[in-house]
């Protein structure tokens, strides 16, 4: 059954059966239209896109700092980052995720039973007072629900709290992993910057070596924020989680020159700093999700491990494959030496940054796809992915615009090495030309996972990663640095293909556009 709201049923996109490509790039007149669908996505995507960019540019002020100290302190660090980062993101990515897709479902549901409710007892002209559970054991449609949305009512009566399964689930599993994540970066540091191209004669390795070691101790932090964003996320909620980065980040850097300058403590200060901005971020997120949610469940049969393991096992697959490409690219870049080690470092950060600022449409796509798809509202689900696309792409245009002046004039923000802006200089197109490559395909992650298509976004990536892969290693080793932004660039666009072909061809969840 679809149901849609008059303002939503009337959406372009929606008012007649059209073919699989029209929901790429049909009606773009009404892109930034403000009705009902723009500005659902707009709330929920402009302070997502904050707080994901957040983060990126607090590791560019970072970047900025060390870049003061010298060119291999900002290479050193720069290595320890895009390690850390490969392993966090194995972890942290599915984990988001399959969170934000679970617990937008279970909202979903709740709230249609709810509703169902309300009218069967205006239908049956039932008092306000009377037991819910008496009416929901007498409603079939509940039962497949009653963990979660009879708990949730109940809770509501209680302490106002609700309590989702997928929402303890999230938290412990996020916990344990950034425990086992700490564990292996302090233990396997130097192995990790072994295989990084950091060896044991470098003068990379003490710096790198230090500051991933004290990075890894804020893992369990950084795992337990993540999971706590995908809860509010599949809430529709992305201004609590900006509040919570923006403060932490803002600590970031405060402590930064304090630590780094004034107690000289170099890059040992950076990563302190760091850490500490992640637990303060982490406390702030559960501290506002006790008050709405229960954190942890009334006993272990409510949980649903199961379901977070099997469709997070595809997307671990699916992180593994994308982060290593980008971690052997800063690996390679590594083993050309320090200047161009530092250059491709900022110039990556940058990219990250700016392309970042397309997840904030992604995660719109996906809880509000999420929703609609468990509600089995098709039309709302083709108008979204066709918003959201068309929205990336225009994003995607501004800023490589942007990137394209702008880096050319602040360059020396980060180092003042003649050689590193050299080559700075080198990156900076590839930068500013990927942009709307970039930002398209972060759109399309988003729409899967909206649509729980986990098992084609994995399958489709690690294809994409293999051809990326000797791409890479074949384009470093006869075009040097040049080519490891060829080779990324090959990257992101066979990302965007594959989520082209997914929706172009109208197969999986998307088989309803046929109709």
């Amino acid at each position: 059954m679809e149901v849609l709201s008059d303002e939503a049923s009337q959406l372009p996109l929606a008012k007649e059966k059209k073919g699989p490509f029209h929901v790429l790039f049909g009606e773009a007149r009404h892109i930034f239209s403000m009705d009902e669908l723009g500005r659902e996505i707009l709330q929920i995507a402009f302070p997502a896109a904050l707080a994901l960019t957040a983060d990126p540019i607090a590791s560019l002020v970072d970047t900025a700092f060390i870049g003061q100290i010298g060119p291999i302190e900002l290479a050193a660090v720069g290595v320890s980052i895009a390690a850390f980062n490969q392993v966090s993101r194995i972890a942290i990515f599915p984990l988001v995720s399959v969170t934000t897709s679970f617990v937008a479902e279970e909202d979903a549901r709740c709230q249609a039973s709810t509703d169902e409710l309300t009218d069967l007892k205006l239908e049956k002209g039932i008092r306000k007072g009377e037991e819910t559970k008496e009416l929901l054991s007498n409603v079939d449609f509940a039962q497949s629900y009653k963990s979660s949305c009879i708990t949730s009512m109940d809770q509501k009566l209680v302490d106002g709290r609700r309590c989702y399964p997928s929402v303890s689930s999230a938290l412990i599993i996020g916990g344990v992993l950034g425990i086992l994540q700490a564990a292996l970066l302090i233990i396997g540091a130097k192995p990790v910057l072994n295989f990084m191209g950091v060896h044991s004669e470098s003068p990379m390795l003490p710096p790198a070596l230090k500051y991933l070691t004290l990075r890894s101790l804020g893992a369990p932090a950084v795992l337990l924020s993540l999971a706590s964003q995908g809860v509010f996320r599949g809430f529709k909620d992305t201004k609590t989680p900006l509040y919570a980065t923006v403060v932490g980040d803002a600590t970031n850097i405060i402590l930064d020159p304090i630590l780094m300058f004034i107690f000289k403590l170099g890059v040992t200060g950076a990563a302190i700093a760091h850490v500490t901005s992640q637990y303060l971020i982490v406390f702030i997120l559960l501290w506002k999700l006790s008050t709405q949610v229960q954190l942890l469940p009334s006993s272990i049969k409510e949980l649903r491990v199961d379901r977070f393991l099997k469709s997070g096992f595809l997307l671990l697959a699916r992180v593994i494959a994308a982060t290593f490409c980008v971690t052997l690219s800063a690996s390679l870049a590594a083993r050309q030496g320090s200047i161009p080690m530092a250059a491709f470092q900022i110039c990556l950060q940058v990219w990250l940054a700016t392309s970042l600022l397309a997840d904030g449409l992604a995660v719109a796509g996906q809880a509000i796809l999420a929703g609609a798809f468990a509600k089995e509202e098709h039309n709302k689900a083709r108008a979204t992915a066709s918003r959201v696309l068309q929205l990336g792409f225009v994003l995607g245009l501004i800023l490589s615009v942007v990137l394209g002046v702008g880096l050319q004039y602040a360059s020396r923000l980060f180092t003042k090495d003649p050689n590193v802006i050299q080559l700075m200089h080198i990156g900076i197109p590839f930068v500013a030309v990927t942009q709307p490559i970039n930002s398209i395909a972060f759109v399309f992650d988003g729409i899967n996972f909206g649509a729980s298509d986990f098992a084609y976004s994995a399958y489709s990536m690690v294809l994409v990663a293999v051809f990326s892969i000797f791409a890479l290693l074949i384009l470093s080793a006869t075009h040097g640095f040049v080519g490891i932004w060829i080779g990324l660039t090959i990257y992101m666009t066979l990302r965007m293909f594959a989520g082209l072909w997914r929706i172009g061809t109208a197969s999986g969840p998307w088989s309803f556009l046929r109709s």
